[in-house]
């Protein structure tokens, strides 16, 4: 134990654990698979927790030239989805002893003010998701080890690139929707020039093509409950037969679609169904409570952060799409016979 108010050392660390001081750094730098058995680096940990053991980062930064910080680049942090990628990020981060600057890039999308005089010289690394990937840019992000959230993997800027299933969660709210006999689709849009809403068009221009007799139009809008609301109302008003079905690429567009229909005095779901995606708080928020696809933000961040500390180490970073799931509640039934 720790005697007074003496700061514990390595030393004390190895000599609790039985191990040398070499052994400790290994284990508390998480390096010491294949150097150190499992027993003894748990021996160790167990040891470093006892003691209340920290390991001074600044003199260890110091001697590898390394910050251990790494910069998340999100468009906003007006939406509890990105709060969750950088609460998933920070904590594998700070198992590992890094810390993670959050940077929002302005209005969303472009560039972005550097955030350092030199982001080199401050950052070890840089998670961005794609909505942001402008703003990299400008802080010359992508001149550092990156790693990409959310983009095209086959135009990626990044090491890496992770990302959740989105093509396969717009599949299932397609079938879905298809399922309970509905034919005439309208698809309010993110009007935001990103891969990610790339992706969930094509998906449901294909699913919904496939089936015999559909119709698919599409409305833009801004991520705004206003702008979805102003969207979704000139396109329900338009001439023609009226959508049974509103598939929304949020659910922030969901909840301007509500009151859209609800303008036009429509009904949820009698006359229309609406769908979201990403199964925010909102979601249960609304009347009725949304039919949306749940994405797994932390789980999102913890895979990005992963994958970065392994382009970091010059390891190859786990493969695979994040899995989502279709969460079916009240604002979906089978079309009227009108």
């Amino acid at each position: 134990m720790a005697r007074g108010s003496t700061r514990p050392t390595s030393r004390d660390v190895a000599q609790a654990a039985g191990v040398s001081q070499a052994a400790v750094s290994l284990v508390l730098g998480d390096k010491w698979r294949g150097r150190v058995s499992e027993i003894t680096a748990e021996r160790v940990r167990e040891a470093a927790r006892e003691l209340g053991y920290r390991p001074n980062l600044a003199a260890r930064n110091l001697r590898l030239g390394r910050t251990r910080t790494v910069l998340l680049v999100v468009p906003a942090l007006t939406t509890e989805f990105f709060a969750g990628v950088y609460t998933g990020a920070a904590r594998v981060a700070a198992e590992h002893g890094f810390g993670v600057v959050l940077y929002p890039s302005p209005e969303g999308v472009g560039p972005a003010r550097d955030p350092f005089a030199s982001a080199q010289a401050a950052l070890d690394g840089v998670l961005a998701s794609s909505m942001a990937a402008d703003a990299l840019t400008a802080i010359r992000g992508d001149q550092l080890p990156l790693v990409m959230l959310d983009s095209d993997p086959s135009g990626s800027l990044g090491a890496a690139t992770v990302n959740l299933d989105i093509a396969d969660g717009v599949r299932q709210v397609a079938d879905h929707l298809l399922g309970l006999g509905h034919r005439r689709f309208l698809h309010l849009a993110a009007d935001i020039p990103s891969w990610t809403f790339e992706v969930r068009a094509r998906e449901l221009a294909a699913r919904v093509g496939a089936a015999a007799g559909t119709s698919l139009r599409t409305a833009p809008a801004p991520i705004s409950i206003d702008g979805a609301l102003a969207a979704a109302e000139a396109a329900l008003s338009a001439p023609g037969p009226r959508p049974t079905a509103v598939v929304c690429d949020d659910d922030k567009l969901a909840a301007g679609a509500y009151k859209a229909l609800r303008r036009l005095g429509l009904r949820i779901p009698d006359d229309v169904s609406v769908t979201g995606l990403d199964d925010l708080a909102l979601a249960t928020a609304l009347d009725p409570e949304l039919t949306t696809v749940r994405l797994d933000a932390e789980l999102f961040g913890e895979r990005g952060m992963r994958a970065l500390l392994a382009v970091l180490e010059g390891r190859t970073p786990d493969g695979g799409d994040i899995p989502v799931e279709l969460i079916v509640r009240a604002s979906t039934a089978p079309p009227s016979a009108s």
